[in-house]
């Protein structure tokens, strides 16, 4: 793709379907998934009392980065994300880096989302269920974007009537106590950058309307719409979310809380909704699942153009218009670690890939104008970023330090052998 979108020699377009609406459910499903329903207990853990504090830096970062991305999709409206706009204002080692970062972190998510699907449908055959929903869904995002986008709205519908239960139930039983919202032990400054940056995962969905830019209709003006769209609606239901849950256990009990969804409405004297929100957890991995394999299926084809990855992988479906070898490699791996590694517990890297992947694309959108407002917003995006990413737990910095290693490796040896 050159800069202003047009076809580059050799490239094969996908098919301009999603408008507004498609755009934006897509970005809910993506941040609105399994992550509010797990990523509350250890941010609560970090920041104790500090926690809707927390939440807040998140969400300022995550602002920061979706008008990143929003100003450079419209700009590049070409699948890949940032791995397209790191390269193309800052060089191709730049946007491989932030093109490794996301299909490496992220194809390991899409194991993690599917393997929590099968912990919540079926405990004792996780790994076959969570097979089943890779396959399930690998078909149907083979059967072009529309139908996944189809897909998505009934997905969010159902996790938004869940999660609007919980709030609901929370805050109207007689367990709730606004005193609760501040107490336990405050984490300090640390502790409240930690629990930021395992929030930042349950945001980062946003990023899926950027790497389909090539399948949005008029992306000048449908990605900047949608982006602080899905960003926005998703905010409110954390922060509704999150004062809920704090309202009937308080941070400490948060912390301890193995299911917090479920943990929040049993305190709350409601029993019976425990496995309607048990049922939520299943649809929103399964949301979160669909919006990550579009994600990285479309990132994969943008680095095999340029020959970074295979270049059989760039191909398009002559009719279904979908990266479709792109994605059966992608749905194999993800089955494959399925099926053999419980990967839920080891992807702790997978925030720190996401917040590098963001700061290139910060230090991206830098780029695109010399006044003093344009660049604010990128420059505090990649301070937060930087910031975040170094807050997270020690292992996971250094799993996901030691990730961008081997692919500044990888990169250094395919140039060598190719200047051969």
């Amino acid at each position: 793709m050159t800069q202003s979108g047009e076809q580059r020699p050799g490239d094969v377009v996908l098919r301009r379907t999603l408008g507004v609406g498609d755009a934006v459910v897509i970005g809910l499903g993506s941040m609105v998934g399994a992550g509010i329903f797990a990523a509350l207990a250890p941010a609560a853990r970090a920041a104790g009392s500090g926690l809707l504090l927390g939440l807040a830096v998140a969400a300022v970062v995550a602002y920061c980065n979706a008008t990143s991305s929003a100003r450079l999709a419209a700009l590049y409206p070409a699948s890949g994300g940032t791995y397209v706009y790191g390269r193309e204002r800052l060089g191709d080692f730049w946007g491989y880096l932030a093109g490794w970062s996301f299909v490496v972190g992220k194809t390991a998510s899409c194991a993690a989302m599917a393997l929590t699907v099968g912990a919540y449908v079926w405990p004792g055959q996780a790994h076959a269920v969570a097979v089943a929903a890779v396959v399930a869904l690998t078909a149907v995002n083979y059967g072009g974007v529309q139908k996944s986008a189809l897909l998505t709205r009934v997905i969010v519908a159902v996790v938004l009537a869940v999660l609007a239960s919980v709030v609901v139930v929370c805050l109207g039983s007689a367990a709730a106590d606004a005193s609760l919202l501040g107490s336990g032990g405050f984490g300090g400054a640390g502790g409240v950058l930690q629990a930021a940056g395992l929030l930042f995962f349950a945001f980062a969905g946003y990023a899926r309307i950027a790497t389909l830019g090539e399948e949005v209709r008029d992306p000048a003006r449908t990605i900047p719409r949608a982006v602080p769209l899905a960003l926005g609606i998703t905010l409110v239901v954390y922060a509704a979310v999150a004062v809920a849950v704090l309202s009937v256990l308080g941070a400490e009990g948060l912390g301890r809380a193995a299911a917090p969804l479920a943990d929040a409405v049993r305190a709350a004297g409601a029993s019976g909704l425990a496995p309607v929100v048990r049922v939520g957890a299943a649809v929103a991995a399964l949301g979160s699942l669909l919006a990550l394999i579009l994600g990285v299926s479309r990132t994969t084809l943008a680095m095999a153009r340029d020959r970074h990855l295979p270049g059989a992988l760039a191909a398009v479906h002559p009719r279904f218009q979908v990266p479709h070898r792109a994605e059966l490699a992608v749905g194999a791996v993800v089955a494959a670690l399925a099926a053999t590694v419980d990967v839920r517990g080891a992807i702790g890297f997978s925030s720190f890939g996401v917040l590098a992947y963001y700061a290139i694309a910060n230090a991206s959108a830098w780029t695109l104008g010399s006044a003093p407002l344009s660049r604010a917003l990128p420059a505090l995006g990649l301070l937060g970023c930087v910031t975040l990413a170094f807050a997270l737990p020690g292992v996971s910095v250094g799993v996901g330090a030691g990730v961008l290693l081997l692919g500044v490796v990888a990169y250094g040896v395919r140039r060598r052998l190719a200047s051969r």
